[in-house]
């Protein structure tokens, strides 16, 4: 069996299959080599190029292309004439070669039937070959090579190691659901859950303790007796209960030892599922240094691209989505900051002008910098350009701070070029970079010294899989936000809070920031008020003009959640990015940030008011206390948390189950008012629940509902004929489907609002 380096299975690939692969592989050694070479050549890149041209002959030999086999042939005598140092590789020599390597690469590409004779490229391959010819003569120009010609080449398989997903070529890119994951996430929670009842038999321990304390005070009152008959009964109860101290304590060494082993297991699963994830960070770049140097090329400039930190290890989703605006900001250096050789020069700079792409990880995220030794921005064409849009009245525009007038090169159509042409002027460049960073949970900021450069920052989340996030406290609940979104966390006494014009804010590094309860924001009703004298915790968010501070009950702190997004089902909920759970296996929605400063600013607007009433708090506990209980039983996590926050947002009190049996427990143990429960659920199923609940004196008028997936008429019918009062389909779901279901089978969450 033949294995590649990553101990793939390679049988299964044609003898055609593998040399594509070869020839990719081998044209990139080419094309990093040249760009290498036209900078600063060495003789152990020419050796490389030498080596990598000879292997593409061998290759193409064997599948019978002699065109392919014609061209590495005469690059091969390029690099033997630049090795004796007959021949320089200058710009134009590199333009030669670059033209060939993109030949070889089309060629590759060909269907099977073309291969022989070059097909659509054969005049192409004509044209490169007199041109390599000429320039390993060394003439003093090689002749121009046309642009090749657009076919639809065969598709390229790309072997991969077996444990990670092979990526489709399509576009745009989808990254499914990754399972995998999510049973990682959910081992190690189970796992988690292992300690609670270490601790529980510890408990046990302790009562024991106190029994046998007990039972050593029943001997020393029977010895005082003297009852015959009770001593015996003393002595066989000794004998039966010596054992039990020392088993208890063996069952609690090896529960410990057991939880020991299955957390560090499901830890090391969830490490090992995450580097499946990853890949390097220069894996996405392979193309940029050569678009850098074709464009200013183009433009007449001389440019070099500059990587650092291509070993960084990144999300290959969040690498997959960097790719379209990395080229922005390099095309944007190149065109919009780049001077010319001779402006250059007049400036006292190289002629040569030089970005530089880097990325490296820093507390906890992956931060990705694009800088350029270029003119940079002149913040006052920024002003003028922002007065002649009239986004901002002239009095304010003057006011503005270098880093604020940076904000508008984000905004849609802002472009500080007069004339757009094919490269840029439209004003789509920085804000497909923002929009892509926000829809990543991520940050850009840019800045400029006007004659020197012009610097782009972003910080990313390292993978989208795990979130680092704060977790806070809302109206009872715990809430998560994405820690890159999170400017900073405040303690401020609740007496500096003051109001203007109907609106809460406090002075926050010399400026007021606004204030709106998180309460508000997520229509979870009032706000708790803080004591006299007491704290408030606030988060603040969003950045420039859209800051604001987040009142919240309380912060627990920083976690890394493993989320996962929502059901379909539910489409787009405001304010809601996905879900996830806590490291004490409590669900936990994690928010929306750019949702939720739309949502302040419409409150803010409406002049919402930071805490109620006093009056109002003591009704609002009145009635939680009145309210009506539902218990949802679910084993999906994201069905389970919706139903329950849509509900209690009504102003039921809602208690939840995992699955058919962990409900039947908690409906025998507690008194509702109504049970939503799913079908298909393990170790207890919805059916087999609802027979239960019949069954039970106590329990059989109990008000059932059930909400499943499963919407044949035969499906509706078994559970009407079990004893469901309502049959309501996912498929067909809505919030008010649901909350009118409700109200039918028990009324309002309150009894005094109820018709």
């Amino acid at each position: 069996m033949s294995v590649d380096h990553f101990g793939q299975d390679l049988s299964s690939f044609s003898m055609l299959d593998l040399f594509r692969m070869e020839a990719q592989a081998q044209a990139r050694v080419l094309t990093d080599g040249l760009l290498r070479s036209e900078r600063a050549p060495d003789a152990a890149t020419l050796e490389a190029m030498m080596r990598a041209a000879h292997s593409t002959k061998g290759a193409a030999a064997i599948v019978g292309l002699a065109p392919m086999v014609d061209l590495a042939h005469a690059m091969e005598d390029v690099f033997i004439a630049a090795q004796q140092g007959r021949l320089t590789l200058g710009a134009g020599g590199v333009d030669v070669l670059l033209g060939a390597v993109d030949l070889m690469r089309a060629l590759a590409g060909l269907p099977e039937a073309a291969l022989p004779g070059a097909g659509p490229h054969a005049d192409q391959v004509e044209a490169v070959l007199a041109a390599l010819s000429a320039l390993q003569a060394g003439a003093g120009a090689a002749p121009a090579v046309a642009p090749l010609k657009p076919i639809a080449s065969a598709p390229v398989p790309v072997p991969v190691p077996v444990m990670m997903p092979a990526a489709a070529p399509a576009a745009p890119v989808q990254v499914p659901r990754n399972e995998l994951l999510t049973l990682a996430g959910q081992a190690r929670l189970h796992a988690g859950r292992l300690r609670p009842w270490v601790d529980s038999l510890q408990r046990y321990k302790r009562q024991q303790r106190s029994a046998f304390g007990a039972i050593e005070q029943l001997k020393e009152a029977i010895a005082r007796n003297g009852d015959p008959h009770l001593l015996e009964l003393v002595r066989l109860l000794d004998e039966r209960a010596a054992t039990l101290p020392g088993t208890l304590q063996r069952i609690i060494l090896d529960a410990e030892h057991y939880e020991r082993q299955a957390t560090g297991v499901a830890t090391r699963l969830v490490d090992e599922v995450l580097e499946l994830h990853m890949c390097r960070f220069g894996d996405g770049l392979h193309g940029l240094p050569r678009m850098v140097r074709d464009l200013a090329r183009s433009l007449g400039k001389e440019v070099h691209l500059d990587l650092s930190g291509a070993d960084t290890l990144v999300d290959r989703a969040v690498l997959v989505r960097l790719e379209a605006p990395l080229s922005q900001l390099l095309r944007n250096a190149v065109d919009h900051g780049m001077e010319t050789p001779s402006e250059r020069a007049a400036a006292g700079k190289p002629r040569a002008g030089t970005i530089r792409l880097s990325a490296h990880h820093r507390g906890g995220m992956l931060s990705i910098e694009v800088s350029d030794d270029g003119r940079g921005v002149d913040t006052g064409q920024v002003r003028r350009a922002a007065l002649a849009r009239r986004l901002v009245p002239p009095g304010i525009a003057q006011a503005l701070s270098a880093a604020e007038l940076m904000e508008f090169l984000f905004l849609p159509g802002f472009s500080l070029k007069e004339d757009a042409d094919a490269i840029s002027g439209r004003g789509v460049g920085l804000d497909v970079v923002h929009e892509m960073v926000q829809g990543q949970n991520g940050t850009v900021r840019v800045e400029s010294t006007p004659g020197a450069g012009f610097c782009t920052t972003i910080v990313l989340p390292v993978t989208q899989s795990i979130v680092r996030a704060l977790v806070a406290d809302v109206g009872g609940e715990a809430y998560a936000l994405p820690i890159a979104r999170v400017e900073r966390v405040l303690r401020v006494p609740a007496s500096s809070v003051q109001a203007l014009s109907g609106r809460q804010y406090l002075d926050h590094e010399g400026a007021h920031l606004g204030l709106v309860a998180a309460a508000r924001v997520l229509e979870l009703g009032e706000a708790t008020a803080s004591d006299a004298g007491g704290e408030l915790a606030v988060i603040v968010i969003g950045s420039a003009r859209e800051r604001y501070g987040l009142v919240v009950d309380d912060v627990r702190g920083e976690q890394s959640l493993t989320v996962q997004p929502l059901e379909p089902m539910f489409g787009k909920l405001r304010d809601v990015a996905s879900c996830a759970l806590l490291d004490d296996g409590a669900p936990v929605l994690v928010l929306d940030v750019p949702d939720m400063l739309l949502s302040i600013a419409r409150l803010l607007e409406a002049g919402e008011s930071l805490q109620p009433a006093p009056q109002a708090q003591a009704a609002a506990r009145a009635a939680q206390q009145a309210a009506r209980r539902i218990l949802v039983v679910d084993d999906s996590l994201t069905v389970r948390e919706m139903q329950r926050k849509l509900l209690a947002a009504r102003g039921y009190r809602v208690d939840v189950a995992l699955d058919g049996a962990d409900g039947w427990n908690s409906v025998r143990a507690d008194d509702y008012d109504l049970l939503i429960t799913d079908i298909d659920m393990p170790r207890l199923d919805g059916i087999q629940l609802l027979e239960r609940i019949r069954q039970d004196p106590r329990l059989q008028r109990l008000p059932v509902m059930i909400v499943s997936y499963k919407d044949r008429p035969e499906d509706r019918a078994r559970g009407l004929e079990a004893g469901a009062d309502w049959y309501l389909a996912k498929g067909a779901f809505h919030d008010a489907t649901l909350l009118d279901a409700v109200r039918d089978l028990i009324g309002e969450a309150h009894p005094e609002t109820a018709p």
